[in-house]
């Protein structure tokens, strides 16, 4: 009978141990923020030699945004391959784009990527732009959002780049 109880305690500390183990490596959540990079750089491909994919690009402006932006808005997205897809100019301010509190969507044409894990928004302006969420979807990879909610800075690079976030999951 004793060595049953001393089982029982045994199995017990030992699921207690595996959920405090479990329990402090969940604990890790790290909310990604958009960050400047001044190192990031465009990739010029020659695209006649790739594949065209399409994609769609749905950018919803905050609420909280400009009432409306003349600037320059550029755009770039890849993978962790190096496959980059980059579009020099979405405004439009003849048309209403980027208005408070709206949704504009974008079909570009690009080379083709495999999931995508970056994205870069530049501004170069005066009125500013503070876009709430970007998501981009595909008809070859999984549709990603990535969620700013705050004011892109003038003249630099901002966004998210989590390719090594998802190269350290996948190997997980």
């Amino acid at each position: 009978m004793a060595s049953k109880v001393e089982m029982v305690k045994s199995v017990s500390f030992l699921l207690f141990s595996l959920a405090v183990f479990l329990t402090s490596s969940q604990a890790k959540s790290i909310i990604q923020q958009p960050q400047p990079s001044r190192s990031f750089s465009l990739k010029i491909q020659n695209t006649q030699s790739l594949r065209s994919c399409s994609y769609t690009v749905t950018i919803r402006t905050s609420c909280s945004s400009t009432s409306y932006t003349r600037d320059r808005i550029s755009l770039a997205f890849g993978d962790s391959f190096g496959n980059q897809v980059y579009v020099p100019r979405l405004d439009d301010p003849s048309t209403g784009t980027f208005e408070r509190c709206s949704t504009d969507a974008f079909k570009i044409s690009g080379p083709c990527t495999y999931q995508i894990c970056y994205l870069y928004l530049f501004r170069t302006g005066y009125d500013g732009l503070k876009p709430e969420s970007v998501k981009i979807s595909g008809s070859y990879v999984k549709t990603v959002t990535f969620y700013y909610d705050t004011f892109i800075p003038n003249g630099v690079w901002f966004g998210f780049n989590l390719c090594n976030d998802i190269s350290t999951s996948a190997a997980m």
